[in-house]
């Protein structure tokens, strides 16, 4: 519980919404579905790099 007073639930959403991203592109590499899988895998880090952005901007950076 003190885990998720010190990150936010905000940032816990996001980083279980992460792995479940990663987990569904896995899930779509191994069934034969490459191409999709890959697609789908770069939505994680794309979205952790556009929270990592909006954090910056919000603390003045």
């Amino acid at each position: 519980m003190n885990f998720i007073k010190k990150i936010g639930p905000a940032n816990l959403f996001l980083l279980v919404l992460c792995v479940l991203i990663i987990g569904v592109a896995e899930y779509l590499f191994l069934r034969g579905d490459k191409l999709h899988a890959i697609f789908i895998g770069l939505w994680a880090p794309t979205l952790l790099l556009v929270v990592i952005f909006i954090k910056q901007i919000k603390n003045g950076r």
